[in-house]
């Protein structure tokens, strides 16, 4: 058996899919002669061409003829025939493939990524997805499509990034194991959004389990069993039926208004990830969206997404919510969360750095997309735009003053559009000590405890190390939040929290004493959220 922490509950039981660190060092390759240098080339070139050609008739049929045009632009790329001359020119000077192909594609990456203009930009995060490609297909490196698992998977991995797991087709995956991470990584954030039970912080996980061997995952504890005998298979199978059993229970929830036993009315709103995710949302019953996290909008591309594709996902989610709250959070980026074409300066502590607000706010072009596009669908449903790490008052300031210049463009344009009311997101401690200022700018305000505990606490919340500390529940954390609640009532906002602190039983009893007015969980966690309110005085 295997210890690690269980992240988000539940009873996984399948096979085991390694996902390995992929690794494109070709130092120990040699050089083999030009000319079997440039037939390697040749033949990489040639099933880059055919494995591409495939992406794209599948492309078509799932997404449609213009998601496939990127990977025809790919293909253009590589048959210019500049690019390949100037690859076997360097072969015929001593190099081999793999060093021809990097050097070639990077100094085509440096010209792109260093002119003003934003389409040649993000050719690229093109120019990186060819030479990564060929890279893997010289050295003959194996990768695991993640959107086309198996029925019955259990998913094992060193880490899953945002992105990774936002491909997962979550009917097809029983359980996650990653060798890092804790509960409120951005993988068990995740992982319960989906409701795929998960163990986190698994030491070894991918060197001691195997491709295709039976694996049972116990969310709740963290354990993981390989090989289980007969015996331990049965007892978790009968786990995992009286499990779905209590959740059934849970059903009587549905539809039920969230007021304590003393009257006072509450919300549970459910957080996603994608537009897709707000029809779990209803389907588990919850009155509104607290936080659509539009990060994940801009992954598992290569460039950032058009006004039209954010207002589309954003109307979609409006539409479907008919009138219910639906809180968005603008582009959050940075900290664990890279994107390629951003082109975000790599920096020695990225959490403290150049990330959320402060980088949208320094990039206004990318930043004005968003928020023409939020405007726009405002006209269509009840949305509400939040900022996340905000640590001053002059932010919302300047975020407001670019959501007027955002206002008046639509006007002069004839767009129909809504003025959408802006809060804040309280998640650093900066936030929680000037809640007084920042309810004289904001129209709400949001508590994200995940990351007002890791910036409270100075801990790091993938650091199994320090994890004791990471706690919602120490004292420097209960303070700000009942801080930031006493404040917004004072000044008469609506105050919610979207945090996994939101969920937890030990806290809600004071978070309703404190007057929280809206909790906002994983879909999987709004009805017994619902009814640990319920049962609150």
């Amino acid at each position: 058996m295997l210890q690690g922490i269980g992240a988000s509950q539940g009873y996984g039981i399948g096979k085991a899919v390694i996902i390995e660190d992929v690794t494109l060092d070709y130092s120990a390759v040699r050089y083999a002669g030009a000319e079997e240098e440039k037939a390697r080339l040749a033949r990489a070139v040639e099933a880059f061409t055919a494995e591409t050609n495939e992406m794209i008739a599948s492309l078509k049929q799932s997404a449609g003829e213009k998601e496939a045009e990127i990977l025809e632009g790919h293909l253009t790329m590589l048959a210019d025939p500049f690019m390949l001359s100037q690859m076997n020119d360097l072969i015929d000077g001593g190099a081999v493939a793999e060093s021809a192909a990097d050097t070639v594609c990077t100094m085509f990456y440096d010209m792109f990524a260093g002119v003003e203009d934003e389409m040649m930009r993000q050719r690229a995060s093109d120019v990186k997805d060819v030479k990564d490609s060929l890279l893997r297909i010289l050295l003959g490196v194996r990768t695991v499509d993640i959107g086309a698992l198996p029925a019955g998977t259990v998913l094992v991995a060193k880490d899953l990034t945002p992105s990774m797991t936002s491909r997962i087709r979550k009917e097809n995956v029983a359980a996650i194991i990653t060798e890092v991470g804790g509960v409120t990584s951005h993988s068990a954030i995740l992982a319960r959004a989906m409701g795929i039970p998960a163990a986190l912080s698994v030491k070894d996980a991918t060197t001691i389990l195997a491709d295709g061997e039976e694996v049972i995952v116990d969310g709740f504890k963290g354990k993981v069993f390989p090989r289980p005998s007969e015996k331990e298979a049965e007892e978790y199978r009968e786990k995992q039926a009286a499990y779905l059993k209590e959740k059934e229970g849970l059903k009587s929830f549905f539809g039920k208004a969230t007021v304590t036993r003393s009257g006072a009315v509450k919300h549970v709103y459910g957080n996603i990830g994608k537009a897709e995710d707000a029809q779990n949302v209803l389907q588990n019953g919850g009155e509104g969206i607290g936080l659509f996290r539009t990060e994940f909008l801009f992954m598992d591309r290569d460039h950032a997404p058009t006004e039209e594709e954010q207002f589309e996902a954003y109307a979609t989610v409006a539409r479907l919510m008919a009138g219910k709250e639906v809180i968005i959070r603008t582009l959050d980026v940075g900290g664990d969360k890279a994107i390629d074409y951003l082109a975000i300066d790599k920096e020695e502590n990225p959490f403290l750095g150049h990330r959320a607000i402060r980088y949208c706010l320094d990039n206004p072009e990318l930043y004005k997309v968003q928020l023409r596009a939020l405007l726009r669908a405002s006209a269509v449903g009840n949305i509400k735009i939040m900022l996340p790490l905000v640590t001053t008052v002059e932010e919302v300031v300047a975020a407001k003053a670019m959501l007027k210049e955002c206002m008046d463009e639509l006007k002069a344009e004839g767009a129909a559009f809504r003025e959408a009311p802006v809060g804040v997101m309280i998640e650093t401690p900066s936030a929680a000590l000037i809640s007084d200022l920042l309810a004289k700018e904001a129209a709400f305000f949001s508590i994200g405890t995940n990351d007002l505990t890791g910036y409270t606490m100075a801990v790091d919340r993938g650091n199994a190390k320090v994890s004791h500390l990471y706690k919602a529940e120490q004292p420097a954390v209960l303070r700000a939040i009942e801080m930031t609640i006493k404040n917004a009532k004072a000044a008469g906002i609506m105050v919610g929290m979207c945090g996994e602190a939101a969920a937890d039983p030990n806290l809600i009893p004071k978070l309703v004493e404190w007057g929280l007015d809206e909790f906002s969980v994983t879909p999987s966690s709004i009805l017994q959220t619902r009814k640990n309110i319920c049962e609150c005085e």
